[in-house]
């Protein structure tokens, strides 16, 4: 029988669709997990013993740097940050797509058990009182709870080849990780959503600092603070929806861990506003300096200490401003 060159492309993606919903949704690893004290990384004992070894090793890095080498002196780290930031934009982008498919899967699965009323973006915000951890979304949960730890080694990153120790990065690394902790064990509201966020932005983030680290440009930041700043914005908006959803339908489970996670997400808030507003003054003391296409030069050293966060890319000529 003849079939068209059209009618074998169609096929041949078809089967490639179904072969990749097929091992990000419906695996029977995936399906079939459950979380538990069992599982690496799983319990309250190693997640306060990562976030305390985190600390000590960043801070001990400074310091040891600052003793060693002279004021400005860099630890070259060739293509190891390039290769970090590839392999957080891949683990992301799986993520988004593996859990983007689960959820798909469970709304389809388990919408005949709802009342006729509830819509998909109900159950998104508000899971039922009840809920336990297992299943397809909380696969993708665990492992993103996994990748916080990948996502710690920028500081290390940073504070070797910008001799930068920041604050907002310790602090937001160690709440991100706490929190994604507390999605698992209690399995808390929202976090699908949250998750689907967090990944869609940083595939971005760190997709354009991998690009501008191989193209040699500076990164610009932004980039970064326009991700930011719609990631905290759609937090708040879902944020407010399941605190309304948890009073006026019956309540939302794991509703004591997320007032926790609010009050977090609050916190970086305010150090990510403090931030930027640093940021925008800083640009606003030196309107008419050239920053170049990446726009991501810093005007005094204190802007300079905190783009170092989010920096990436070759450092700035020395009769220029820093780069971040």
């Amino acid at each position: 029988m003849y079939t068209s060159p059209s009618g074998g492309t169609l096929g041949k993606a078809t089967a490639v669709m179904k072969a990749l919903s097929f091992y990000l949704s419906d695996h029977p690893v995936i399906v079939s997990f459950r979380w538990s004290h069992a599982l690496w990384g799983s319990t309250w004992s190693f997640l306060f013993y990562s976030i305390a070894l985190y600390f000590l090793v960043s801070i001990f890095l400074h310091l040891i740097l600052a003793l060693l080498l002279r004021r400005g002196q860099r630890v070259p780290l060739g293509p190891l940050p390039a290769l970090h930031s590839l392999s957080m934009s891949v683990i992301s982008a799986t993520i988004f797509a593996g859990l983007l498919l689960s959820a798909a899967a469970e709304i389809r699965e388990t919408r005949w058990l709802w009342r006729p009323s509830k819509t998909p973006l109900e159950w998104l915000l508000c899971f039922p009182l009840g809920t336990r951890p297992s299943g397809r979304v909380f696969f993708w949960s665990y492992l993103f709870y996994l990748s916080r730890y990948v996502h710690m080694l920028r500081t290390v990153s940073v504070v070797l080849r910008r001799r930068k120790l920041v604050f907002f990065q310790l602090f937001y690394h160690a709440i991100s990780t706490l929190m994604s902790f507390l999605w698992l064990e209690f399995s808390q509201s929202f976090q699908v959503l949250a998750i689907l966020f967090t990944t869609l932005a940083f595939f971005v983030i760190y997709g354009s600092r991998f690009w501008t680290a191989i193209a040699a440009r500076g990164a610009c930041l932004q980039l970064v603070l326009n991700c930011q700043i719609v990631l905290l914005g759609c937090n708040l908006v879902c944020h407010i929806g399941v605190l309304l959803l948890h009073f006026f339908t019956g309540g939302c489970n794991g509703i004591g861990a997320w007032v926790l996670n609010s009050v977090l997400n609050g916190a970086i808030l305010m150090l990510f506003l403090n931030f930027y507003m640093g940021v925008d003054l800083g640009r606003r003391r030196k309107p008419n300096k050239n920053v170049g296409d990446s726009d991501c030069e810093c005007g005094d050293n204190k802007i300079a200490r905190s783009c170092s966060v989010f920096g990436a890319g070759k450092e700035a000529d020395s009769n220029k401003l820093k780069s971040c």
